[in-house]
């Protein structure tokens, strides 16, 4: 059975056996499962930000989904949601419950209940998808160190480079 494309260096990655070079973050990730989703309306994690206080206060934050994850323990043990930026992974948010909302319509929902607090990842690209999708542990980008608010972008050629290896 042939297999799917990078899996190999994932799972290098997530046994720990690449060098310090190859992952250049500091903050790893938890183990939890994770959710990835389009931020559509945001330009940038700041806008989101500022979104979701002119919204919800100093409550915790929410986003109403139509599916209720199957996979939720795996989810509330540590997992945050991944937000998409314009085709770039670019911030995280800690999934603290999941609640159900019934809509206008009557129609029970999934309310996924987040920590306000917005960490800045290193940049991910992602081309666009509907709804929301689990993430890996493997799979998910790095925080930022503390008081960094983006990474700063390769040089083209670099880039070129690097996803031609395979890398990015």
């Amino acid at each position: 059975m042939p297999q799917r494309r990078g899996h190999k260096r994932r799972r290098e990655a997530a046994a720990g056996l690449l060098s310090r070079r190859a992952r250049p973050y500091i903050a790893p990730m938890s183990p939890a499962l994770h959710i990835i989703k389009l931020c559509v309306g945001a330009d940038g994690p700041a806008d989101l930000e500022r979104w979701q206080r002119d919204r919800f206060g100093d409550g915790p934050a929410r986003h109403v989904t139509r599916m209720w994850p199957r996979r939720q323990d795996e989810l509330l043990a540590g997992g945050s949601i991944f937000w998409v930026f314009r085709g770039t992974v670019l911030a995280r948010q800690r999934l603290i419950a999941l609640e159900e909302e019934r809509g206008h319509d009557g129609i029970a929902r999934c309310a996924l209940v987040l920590d306000r607090h917005l960490v800045r990842v290193a940049a991910m690209p992602r081309r666009a998808f509907q709804g929301w999708r689990y993430l890996d542990p493997a799979d998910a980008p790095c925080d930022l160190p503390e008081g960094r608010a983006e990474e700063s972008p390769l040089p083209p050629q670099l880039a070129r480079e690097l996803a031609a290896m395979g890398l990015l």
